[in-house]
C-alpha cells in the first residue's frame, strides 16, 4: 500500500454546476420604470458572465486503474474500522517520526482519520532528542541508564519545560491543524499518572547510581482521560508523573504509554519505534507473534538491545489486559494506518 492509499479517499476533479436563473414573475404594468430598469439590467449582466468549461467526460485507464486501487484500499479497511469502531488505541509516538516534517504531518493526519472513523485515539509521546538539544543548549550534559535519563532538579524543569510545555502543544495543534480537536496534559493533571522513585539504578560496570527524579508508575486513574473521550477530543499525553508528595517525576514514555492502555482497557497498544520490528532467529521481521513466543525470543538473547524494554512495555500491557499490542517503525509515512487497517500490516503485531 502507498501513501496516496489514505492521502485523499475522494479525488480532485473539477467540476461546474449548472445555474439557472430564478424564474421571474410576469412584470406588472404598476412596477415604477426605474426597479424594471435595475432588473432588466441585472439579467443582461447576468447573461454575460462567460461560460465555464465543462468537465471532462471520462478519465484515461491509468486514471481510473488509480481510482479503483483507492476503492480496493478502503474495501480492505472497511472491516476493520467495523471491528474496531468504539474501541480506544493508545499510540506512543516518538523517535524520528517527531522529527522529520513529513512524518509528523503523517502521523497528525493518522490520527485524525481514526477518530473520524469512529475510533479513539489516544496519544503518548516522548520527546528525547528535544530534551537533548535544549539541556545542551544549556551546557549541561544528560546522562543514560538502560534507556532512562538521570534527572537532577535541573534536568526535571527542563523535561516538564520541553515535554509538558513546548513538543506536547506542538502536536496539540499539529492534529488540530488536520480537523481533530486535542487536548494536551501531562500526569500531574488531575494527578491521574502515580509513580514512586527509583531510588538506585546500575550501570554496566555494576556501580549503583541514583537516578534522581526518574519515576516507576504505580497507578493510573484515567477518568480525565476518559472524560476527554467522551467529549470528542483526543488526548496527548507527556509522560510526567507524580509521587505521593505532588513532586513530577520522569517516566519513560513507552511505560506510561502501557499503563494508560492498561488502565483504559484499550483495544491496542502501538509501540513507534526507529526499526521495522521485531526479528527472529532468522533475522527476519515477524508479522505476528504470541506474549510466549516474544519471552522465548527474549530469554534465547535474539531480542535484545532497545527492543528489549519495548517487547518488555507489551508483555506487561497484554498482561494487563490490552487486547493486542503493535511495534512499528515510525519513520513509514501512515505507519499506524497501514499497520491497523491493512491484512499484512507493516510492523510485529504481539499477541496474549
Amino acid at each position: 500500500m502507498t501513501e496516496a492509499s489514505f492521502e485523499a479517499f475522494v479525488p480532485r476533479v473539477p467540476f461546474t454546476s449548472m445555474r439557472v436563473d430564478p424564474p421571474h414573475a410576469e412584470e406588472s404594468s404598476h412596477e415604477p420604470a426605474e426597479r424594471r430598469e435595475r432588473s432588466s439590467e441585472t439579467r443582461s449582466e447576468t447573461r454575460a458572465e462567460p461560460r465555464r468549461e465543462p468537465p471532462r467526460a471520462c478519465y484515461t485507464a491509468a486514471e481510473m486503474q488509480h481510482l479503483v486501487d483507492k476503492a480496493a484500499t478502503l474495501l480492505e479497511a472497511l472491516p476493520y474500522i467495523r471491528r474496531f469502531h468504539g474501541e480506544v488505541f493508545v499510540l506512543k509516538y516518538g523517535g524520528h517520526a517527531m522529527i522529520d516534517p513529513a512524518l509528523r504531518d503523517s502521523f497528525a493526519r493518522d490520527v485524525v482519520l481514526m477518530k473520524y472513523v469512529g475510533l479513539h485515539p489516544v496519544v503518548v509521546h516522548g520527546g528525547g532528542p528535544q530534551i537533548d538539544a535544549t539541556l545542551a543548549s544549556m551546557g549541561v550534559v544528560s546522562e543514560r541508564i538502560d534507556g532512562l535519563r538521570v534527572t537532577d532538579d535541573r534536568t526535571m524543569e527542563v523535561v516538564e519545560m520541553v515535554l509538558g510545555g513546548r513538543t506536547n502543544q506542538e502536536i496539540v495543534s499539529l492534529i488540530g491543524n488536520h480537523g481533530g480537536r486535542a487536548v494536551g496534559l501531562t500526569g500531574r493533571d488531575d494527578n491521574f499518572v502515580r509513580a514512586t522513585r527509583v531510588t538506585e539504578m546500575k550501570t554496566k560496570s555494576g556501580k549503583s547510581v541514583d537516578p534522581g527524579r526518574v519515576g516507576q508508575v504505580t497507578t493510573v486513574r484515567p477518568d480525565v482521560v476518559r472524560r476527554l473521550i467522551e467529549t470528542g477530543f483526543i488526548p496527548v499525553i507527556a509522560p510526567i508523573a507524580v509521587d505521593e508528595d505532588g513532586r513530577s517525576l520522569n517516566v519513560n514514555a513507552d511505560t506510561v504509554a502501557g499503563k494508560v492502555a492498561e488502565a483504559l482497557d484499550a483495544r491496542k497498544l502501538v509501540l513507534m519505534t526507529d526499526i521495522e520490528g521485531v526479528r527472529g532467529k532468522d533475522g527476519v521481521v515477524m508479522s505476528s507473534l504470541s506474549a510466549a513466543e516474544a519471552t522465548a525470543l527474549r530469554e534465547d538473547g535474539v531480542i535484545d538491545g532497545g527492543m528489549i524494554p519495548k517487547v518488555a512495555c507489551a508483555l506487561e500491557a497484554l498482561a494487563g489486559g490490552v487486547k493486542k499490542a503493535h511495534i512499528i517503525d515510525g519513520r513509514t509515512k501512515h505507519a499506524v494506518l497501514l499497520e491497523l487497517f491493512t491484512d499484512l500490516g507493516i510492523g510485529t503485531e504481539i499477541t496474549r
